[in-house]
């Protein structure tokens, strides 16, 4: 595997993780709650982590199609929502 694939599956793979426990813990405000909110959560953060499994799987297996040009860019955005989602979990911590 060439290393930019690898960085780029890294990266989707701690953003699936902080997703994986934000599902948890929305899940568990939902079983005390039964409020609409973090169901809605749930649901959201389901996706991101869908995204980001197919967004992982394609870096392995189609890294041959993908241009070198835009790693940057690719490496930008994951990054950008692994900071995002390590604060929203901070603040669902709170």
């Amino acid at each position: 595997m060439e290393s930019t694939s690898l960085v780029l599956s890294i990266v989707s793979i701690a953003n699936m993780g902080i997703l994986g426990i934000l599902i948890c813990i929305f899940g568990k405000m939902y079983g005390k709650t039964r409020a609409q909110l973090p169901l809605g959560m749930i649901v959201v953060a389901g996706m991101l982590f869908l995204h980001n499994v197919i967004g992982a799987l394609a870096y392995f297996s189609m890294e041959e199609i993908f241009s070198h040009e835009i790693f940057p860019y690719m490496l930008g955005v994951g990054i950008a929502e692994l900071a995002g989602l390590i604060i929203f979990l901070k603040i669902t911590l709170d």
